[in-house]
């Protein structure tokens, strides 16, 4: 189970070392109000030192310390993790809220995801090999696992009939919990409700892998996919959910699976919104939505928060999906393909930084990996967390640029 509180991810594994457990135990410890006063929380100071401009106006002296002790270490090697958007049968996105750490500040909304087990999900390349960050089984077996973990949603098929694996509420709640424990593995858990049965990685679409930045002391490489749960039919004047890929014939009705908190482990609330409405409460400061969601959040609206939102029909919902899925593996390369590392370009008037997301990061120069050259993000780091983001045209910010230096 993971922890997304850094600027796409800190997740806190079970796998971590000793040492890095106590210091994260330090990190979140329970403290008084005055010991906040005036001091941003950790996290999101290290954020700030990962995305501060280089330029001597824009960057404090912490920051400048941690980019030196960074420097003289050497960037950390980034750790294989895999995060899912998952899709409504309406097209809302499913956001999970962390755990509260401090009354000062709220906890950050994210995608479910975490880091890949090697005993759960399979190994991975070593981490010198460039293959080890491509889109490979373990990381789609890691982002359904976390899924269920997390929110309590279970992805799974019959591999012997192609229809998807229902297991009742209870079951699946007992389950999340044992898997958590390391009571059992996941895999074997499947195989205790339907022997043929296994996760439904061949549905997730790739949406984007995220490699942290150098300056940061713990890094994670994470593959982000796309989940589309059954899109409602109408039929009889109501609205059935039918199972993915069976013919007209075999149409049935699905429950659906309503995602759940795991009780306050790591996870206060799990709840599907339309991606508009995300991006609203993240504008209006109610919630924290760290760059990477805001903005694939911000490129899923387009097309999934198309009018009219109330009351769509079921072919204005797939024709919604279609269209963001031309999208997706649209450009050069598609966003199925880009890979990002995040670095400031300088730092605007308004405190706000310029993200670039063109360089696949320091793992992969030299290889044939790109990332998004044509948008950037602006964001400004606060004590409460990242605030006034905004997705803008790169060629706007450097337009403005020239015009500045006439």
């Amino acid at each position: 189970m993971t922890l997304f509180l850094n600027i796409y991810t800190i997740p806190i594994n079970r796998s971590c070392s000793h040492t890095y457990r106590s210091r994260l135990k330090d990190l979140f410890r329970p403290r008084s109000p005055r010991q906040y006063l005036g001091q941003a929380p950790a996290w999101t100071r290290i954020a700030r030192a990962a995305y501060s401009t280089d330029s001597a106006s824009g960057k404090s002296e912490h920051s400048s310390k941690m980019a030196e002790k960074a420097a003289k270490k050497g960037p950390s090697i980034p750790r294989p993790s895999s995060s899912v958007i998952l899709v409504s049968p309406t097209n809302e996105i499913l956001l999970l809220h962390r755990v509260q750490t401090s009354s000062s500040f709220p906890s950050a909304h994210v995608f479910p995801g975490g880091n890949i087990s090697p005993s759960q999900d399979g190994e991975c390349p070593p981490p010198e090999d460039p293959k080890s960050h491509d889109d490979a089984i373990h990381y789609r077996r890691a982002a359904i696992r976390e899924l269920f973990e997390e929110s309590g949603i279970l992805l799974a098929r019959d591999r012997s009939t192609g229809q998807m694996v229902h297991v009742d509420e209870a079951e699946r709640e007992r389950g999340r919990h044992a898997i958590h424990r390391e009571e059992i593995t996941f895999q074997k858990w499947l195989e205790e409700q339907n022997s043929a049965a296994e996760p439904d990685t061949d549905a997730l679409i790739p949406f984007t892998h995220w490699i942290t930045p150098t300056n940061l002391p713990k890094r994670f490489t994470t593959q982000m996919y796309l989940y589309f749960l059954p899109v409602p039919e109408e039929s009889d004047n109501k609205l059935l959910l039918v199972a993915q890929g069976l013919p007209a014939s075999g149409r049935e009705e699905i429950q659906v699976q309503v995602p759940t908190s795991d009780g306050g482990v790591e996870i206060m609330e799990a709840r599907f919104l339309p991606a508009c409405d995300w991006l609203g409460k993240a504008r209006s400061g109610e919630i924290i939505l760290f760059p990477p969601q805001f903005l694939l959040l911000h490129l899923i609206s387009q097309f999934l928060d198309q009018e009219p939102r109330q009351g769509a029909s079921s072919e204005q919902l797939k024709r919604r999906r279609s269209e963001l899925l031309e999208f997706i593996h649209s450009g050069s390369p598609p966003w199925t393909h880009k890979y990002i590392c995040p670095k400031s370009m300088k730092l605007l008037p308004d405190n706000r930084s310029v993200l670039a997301l063109d360089s696949p990061g320091p793992e992969l120069r030299g290889s044939d990996k790109k990332g998004e050259e044509h948008r950037v993000i602006l964001v400004r780091f606060s004590k409460e967390g990242p605030r006034n983001l905004e997705v803008r045209w790169k060629k706007d910010i450097l337009r403005a640029d020239s015009k500045s230096n006439l």
